[in-house]
């Protein structure tokens, strides 16, 4: 029996362990054709950073040139949406191009483009001008779960990653690939490794209070930035002998964005992702490589800046090519690389698939039959997948939804793939509010000032009924309540009840234009309508045929002394209306305000018999039709405006109700100053959308009106000779309050002088 030194001992534990670390560390085998070749697997990380992430793909088209094969890619957040397409079999310059292709202004847009929603959602734009938008659900007021929108990104992500919808695991893209999210009720990291590819790069982008978070194998997962934006250890797990590690993170900001509750909120996001990439930084070994882009000050959210954000990705690579020789192998060895992830790629891509049948997830069945029938697509065509994004785009014009997506699953026995569309109704629906305002000042105490509240309740029943309300205080007192009832399938005919009373206060001018009585006009209606929409769901228009009865009552409060010289002295009236009444009415506009492109034309015509207090009826008519075209050549659009109005005389004494004035109705009048019976009205206006923005509005536009109309009791009076001229200089912006006007008006026949306008002209 040998005696060992005492030293002996902890000398062979080093030993040991530093042969069990050699052994972890040694290089992978890959066999390429006979010839056992030893090359270590790299492993390459991307952290999440939003827009900042873009910058990734300068850094893969460095990669490529740098001859680096990548073995397997681990991401989170814009990380795994640029690493997973890259694993899915994207190229660094297709997946550059697409980036590059993508409109971002519009991507994370909450409405889907003006021109696809229904007559009724168009028609919200113009009643009022939302401040706040919020709905009303199990008696509670609910906001919505996302600042955003991700319909569109879910799109692109569904249409890149189509060809290997049917992998098992990640493990069987072309590239081994992991996406990282975050458990939002355990605050765990998830590391997703199978399912729904698409799914798992939307998830793993899930910014609390940016985007909704998304369920996933029924849990609910939001960015993975939380927990693990640089997730190197899970490049180990997966087998990585080296890893380049790409960061970029969002530094935190300075002591001037504290100031505000958004600022904070940001600042402790960043501190959190911060703290965990210090962490993951830490396991590097100096076999590894940490990438840092320099990207100045563009943020996370500077999508707009999507072009420079590669060229820094780029440029920065370029200048680290020396670090990235020792990752790189020859020139045949990486062609083979390339070659057999191409073939990998090739052997998933299943061309000319069948839609065998059509399924929905997230709605009822009588619901979900009544969407079937706004589909274009059906079972037995080949998968179309523009056409599948468009029906796509239908359903989330509803509004309804606050994730509209889809995923083709493979039906056994050769009968093709089921759509299956996935739907999941808006958290905050289906009653929804809104609170809005107009507010009009000339800075020489005239003003006026409304409230507009509206209530919309979606789904009544299962045939997609709606009850719309609104509320308006303020100069003008009004309630409308309509009950809208879809008739057939979706897009067939509608029957609409509606009730509306409002309380006006007007105004009757001279001919110098100084005020010669005020009053109330008061009215309530009744009608029913029947109706079609235009288009499948209405996004040409609708057109309607009803009866509509009403009660008016016109009542003086303050008449001149010149205007009861002239004749009997205005006096309280009542009459009372029945008539048949036929509306169309066809709307393109891309905005409702500051329109850049389509048109907007109504036409409304009332006959029928009115019923006079005093007794004896007569026959009456009224017509009133209106148009709005825009073209737009860069960023310089021409918008052209008319109306046209005729009502029959009405019981003498009583202020009509077709008058112009106020700005853009004849800029430099005052409003109601000018009416009559017979009303022709052209507006030809000008702006130019400025480069600049403040970030509170959708732009600002700085332009010019000539405006030309009159108004006369009597139809001998009509003459070209009698037009009234108006005209405005203004500066404008589209805000979340609505359209704001600073604007200088001048009138020959009027005045001249400032005037301001927020809401509806």
């Amino acid at each position: 029996m040998s005696v060992l030194h005492p030293w002996f001992k902890p000398v062979a534990r080093a030993l040991c362990a530093c042969l069990a670390a050699v052994a972890c560390s040694a290089p992978a085998v890959a066999q390429v054709g006979d010839a056992p070749t030893v090359r270590p697997r790299v492993g390459l990380v991307l952290s999440g950073g939003g827009a900042r992430g873009i910058a990734h793909v300068g850094v893969l088209k460095v990669l490529e040139e740098a001859q680096v094969p990548v073995d397997l890619i681990v991401g989170t957040s814009m990380g795994a949406i640029i690493g997973g397409l890259y694993a899915s079999g994207m190229g660094a310059a297709e997946l550059e191009r697409e980036i590059l292709s993508i409109d971002w202004g519009g991507v994370f847009e909450r409405r889907e483009p003006r021109q696809l929603l229904s007559q009724r959602r168009k028609e919200e734009d113009f009643e009022l001008s939302p401040v706040l938008e919020l709905g009303f659900r199990d008696g509670q007021f609910r906001l919505p779960t996302g600042a955003v929108s991700t319909r569109e990104l879910e799109m692109l992500l569904r249409r890149y990653t189509l060809p290997v919808r049917h992998l098992a695991t990640f493990d069987g893209l072309p590239t081994p690939f992991r996406a990282v999210a975050t458990d939002l009720e355990t605050g765990q990291a998830v590391v997703l490794d199978h399912g729904d590819l698409a799914a798992a790069l939307r998830a793993s982008m899930s910014v609390p209070g940016v985007f909704s978070p998304l369920e996933v194998d029924g849990r609910i997962l939001g960015d993975g930035g939380l927990v693990n934006n640089l997730p190197v250890d899970v490049a180990r797990r997966m087998g990585a002998d080296v890893i380049i590690a790409v960061n970029i993170g969002t530094p935190l900001a300075g002591r001037d964005t504290l100031g505000s509750l958004l600022g904070i909120t940001t600042q402790m996001v960043n501190i959190l992702t911060e703290q965990n990439v210090q962490a993951s930084m830490a396991l590097l070994t100096p076999a590894d490589l940490l990438l840092l882009p320099p990207l100045g000050k563009l943020t996370s959210a500077s999508f707009d800046r999507a072009p420079e954000l590669v060229r820094l990705g780029e440029r920065y690579g370029q200048s680290v090519r020396t670090a990235l020789a020792r990752f790189a192998t020859d020139a045949s060895g990486y062609a083979r690389w390339r070659e057999q992830r191409q073939a990998h790629a090739q052997t998933h891509a299943a061309p000319g698939a069948r839609v065998g049948q059509i399924r929905f997830e997230g709605v009822d069945e009588a619901r979900a039959l009544r969407l079937a029938q706004t589909l274009d697509t059906v079972p037995g065509q080949t998968v179309d997948v523009s056409a599948i994004e468009a029906d796509m785009q239908k359903l989330a014009a509803t509004g309804d939804y606050d994730r509209v997506d889809y995923r083709l699953q493979r039906l056994g026995g050769g009968a093709g793939e089921a759509l299956v569309i996935q739907l999941r109704e808006n958290s905050w629906g289906p009653n929804y509010l809104k609170l809005g305002l107009d507010l009009r000042t000339d800075f020489e105490g005239r003003g006026d000032f409304n409230l507009r509240i509206s209530h919309n309740r979606h789904w009544l029943n299962a045939s997609g009924a709606e009850w719309r309300n609104r509320l308006q205080l303020g100069r003008t007192l009004a309630a409308y309540s309509e009950l809208y009832q879809p008739l057939g399938g979706m897009g067939e005919r509608f029957v609409s009840l509606y009730v509306d009373a409002n309380q006006q206060r007007v105004e009757l001018f001279g001919d110098a234009g100084q005020q010669a009585a005020i009053g109330l006009r008061q009215s309530v209606k009744l009608g029913v309508d029947i109706g079609r929409p235009m288009g499948l769901r209405g996004e040409f228009g609708d057109m309607r045929l009803g009866m509509v009865g009403s009660l008016h009552r016109a009542v003086p409060e303050l008449v001149s002394s010149e205007l009861a010289a002239q004749g009997p002295a205005l006096h309280t009236q009542r009459w009372r209306e029945l008539g048949l009444r036929a509306v169309v009415l066809a709307d393109q506009l891309d905005h409702a305000n500051f329109p850049s492109s389509g048109y907007r034309a109504k036409g409304e015509l009332v006959v029928g018999r009115r019923a006079h207090s005093t007794g004896g009826s007569s026959g009456f008519t009224r017509f009133e039709g209106s148009y709005t075209g825009v073209r737009t050549w860069g960023r310089h659009s021409l918008n052209l405006g008319a109306r046209f109005a005729h009502a029959s005389q009405i019981p003498v004494g009583v202020i009509d109700e077709f008058s112009l004035g106020g700005f853009q109705q004849l800029s430099g009048y005052r409003v109601g100053q000018v009416a009559g019976n017979y009303l022709m009205f052209g507006r030809l206006s000008g702006y130019r959308r400025l480069d600049w923005s403040p970030g509170v509005a959708r732009a600002l536009f700085v332009g010019a009106s000539l405006e030309a109309g009159n108004a006369w009791l009597e139809r001998r009076d009509i003459s070209w000779q009698g037009l009234r001229i108006g005209s405005s200089l203004f500066v404008g912006a589209d805000t979340g309050l609505g359209p704001l006007y600073l604007s200088l008006v001048h009138a020959p026949k009027g005045y001249s002088g400032l005037y301001l306008f927020l809401g509806r002209p």
